[in-house]
């Protein structure tokens, strides 16, 4: 009889105990997480569980009447679901419908309202220099209040032994209200005429124009004046006033915009043309300030382009007095931080801080990081999904899915006998892990069980099956042979891996094609695909082969019982392999 080779297989194949207590381990490590967690079953998607459908309309904005086309709305699509379904698996759909309509369904267990400001939020993001600022509408008459209160960071060091990061100083300011529009208009006069940011000067150019030619003075003149009105008019307390100010502004034009300091009033404020826009921040993140007392913000670091550009901007508000040595954050059109400047932050990066809470503070992040729509859009319909009929679906998913399962048993009991206790086994085991992992995949990265993910899972019972198959047949063509069994599984397995590894790497391969090349449903069914596979890997190699090993050691197996699968007479087996010794040299006892 053939014996095991010596070594480090023998060595495993002496330990099988080890494999089969590491899996026990991860099923009752990950069964303890996911019941610590909370989520003990998988997250379903908009067609099981129903769930959220918007309706978003894109509109043109004034000067760019061709701005609604199929590259913007593409773009805006791909945007959204990048803000929404972050690893793709969520199953948030996002899809164009006609010429200037794109569709968002959310499924059930998503924060619909955050997932609505996600989608809808234009996230256009300017820094302007302050011009003029005063408490508006009635806070006008309260005592004056600080400005928004926040920071900019960046690399200012001018020596070694600098620091490489300083934080512009967070100062109060007190607004003076002024009485009437005279004084209001007179502001903004002087305010435009001391703006000497490096984004002015397309203004002075327009002033230098305008002092030779009588329609251009009276062109500047006009805006200005429209811009007094505006800015006269303004009352930052009404949610309407809010929603329009500086509607139709480019990013060029002095506009007018409001926002809420850390008092809680609302200011309104006159601000320059845009030195630093979003396109120009390369990453931001949302951190929690351990060291002092900001709580949560959103730190942006810059391209080298923008780098440049807040170096510049900032440098220059540095020279000027209050409150025009401030910026202004704007971010679709409302203004949510403007720190002073006291010296030129040259390290490219900068920072939001303000009153967020960790969601407001990584929603931000998110809209920054992705960039801006490059189109606006409103809200025209939000409907809510029932989940009536892919109930149905799921249920005779579920049927179809259970008869599929039992014939595989069936098969396996019938052909393999003893043998299908193993794969039954193995199968439960690989089960147990697929739905506990789910269940973690829902709250860790949005993971949700759609029909096609379904589907996925039930291809997996044949994938899986296969792999089974595949070690049973080479442990009988070792006993065929004439091997007994503990040598037949020790020389099997080397091959049958082999053939199990080929088999599930193309499978995979194909799960993250898949993947990668499709969008919505059909995600689902590669990810769950793609999981299985993996997990059909770790199945068999920590669970049926040291079983399997485990198991030909016991009488039943080992003695070739007829119900064991394994009977050497069923399979046709060659007589027993035998040591056999050469025969000695013969001796010449012939005398000399």
């Amino acid at each position: 009889m053939a014996a095991p080779k010596k070594g480090r297989s023998a060595s495993a194949q002496s330990r099988p105990g080890r494999s089969l207590a590491l899996i026990l381990i991860a099923i009752v490590a990950l069964t303890g997480g996911m019941f610590l967690s909370g989520h003990t079953t998988p997250r379903l998607g908009i067609d099981l569980a129903g769930g959220t459908s918007i309706t978003l309309t894109a509109k043109n904005e004034p000067g760019q009447p061709n701005a609604i086309n199929k590259t913007n709305m593409d773009t805006a699509v791909d945007i959204m679901n990048r803000r929404v379904n972050g690893l793709g698996v969520s199953e948030a759909e996002v899809q164009t419908q006609g010429d200037k309509n794109i569709i968002v369904n959310i499924p059930k267990g998503t924060n619909s309202e955050q997932a609505r400001e996600q989608v809808g939020t234009t996230a256009k993001l300017y820094f302007r220099p302050v011009l003029a600022t005063e408490v508006s509408g009635t806070d006008a008459s309260a005592s004056p209040s600080p400005s928004t209160s926040s920071s900019a960071s960046g690399s200012a060091s001018s020596s070694p032994s600098s620091s490489a990061s300083e934080e512009a100083t967070d100062k109060a300011t007190s607004a003076t209200p002024s009485a009437t529009a005279t004084s209001q208009g007179r502001a903004v006069t002087d305010a435009l005429k001391a703006d000497t940011t490096p984004s002015a000067t397309s203004s002075a150019s327009a002033s230098a124009e305008a002092s030779a030619s009588p329609s251009a003075s009276a062109s500047v003149d006009a805006a200005t004046a429209k811009l007094q009105a505006e800015y006269t008019a303004l009352d930052c307390t009404d949610k309407a006033a809010r929603a329009t100010a500086g509607d139709g502004a480019k990013p060029t034009d002095s506009t007018v915009a409001c926002g809420q300091n850390a008092s809680g009033q609302w200011q309104k404020y006159v601000l320059g043309p845009a030195a630093v826009s979003g396109t120009d921040i390369k990453s931001a993140d949302a951190v929690f300030d351990t060291q002092g007392a900001a709580g949560w913000k959103v730190t942006m670091d810059f391209t080298s382009g923008g780098s440049k550009k807040f170096a510049e901007i900032t440098g220059t508000l540095a020279q000027n007095t209050t409150p025009q040595n401030q910026f202004a954050i704007v971010l679709d059109g409302e203004v949510v931080s403007d720190p002073y400047v006291s010296q030129a932050l040259t390290g490219g990066s900068a920072e939001i801080s303000g009153t967020f809470d960790q969601t407001e503070a990584q929603d931000l992040a998110n809209m920054l990081k992705y960039g801006a729509l490059p189109l606006t859009f409103t809200e025209s319909s939000v409907t809510t999904v029932t989940a009536a009929l892919g109930g149905e679906q799921l249920h005779a998913g579920l049927i179809a899915g259970g008869i599929g399962l039992a014939l595989v048993v069936i098969y396996l009991v019938v052909y393999y006998r003893g043998l299908s206790l193993v794969a039954i086994a193995s199968l439960l085991v690989s089960a147990a892990l697929t739905y506990v992992i789910m269940a973690l995949l829902g709250p860790t990265i949005g993971f949700a069980l759609n029909l096609p993910a379904v589907c996925g899972a039930i291809v997996a019972i044949g994938i899986t099956a296969d792999s089974f198959i595949v070690f049973f047949e080479r442990i009988r063509d070792e006993i065929r042979e004439g091997r007994s069994l503990r040598p037949a599984v020790e020389r099997a397995w080397p091959r049958a891996r082999r053939t199990i590894l080929v088999s599930d790497f193309v499978s995979f391969l194909a799960a993250a094609v898949l993947f990668i090349v499709t969008v919505g449903k059909v995600q689902g069914f590669a990810f769950t695909l793609g999981l299985t596979t993996l997990l059909d890997v770790v199945v068999v190699f920590l669970f049926t082969k040291p079983l399997m090993t485990i198991l030909a050691r016991k009488q039943f197996f080992a003695s070739g019982h007829s119900w064991s699968g394994l009977d050497p007479k069923r399979l046709g087996a060659k007589p027993p392999l035998r040591r056999t010794r050469r025969p000695s040299a013969p001796v010449d006892t012939k005398e000399a």
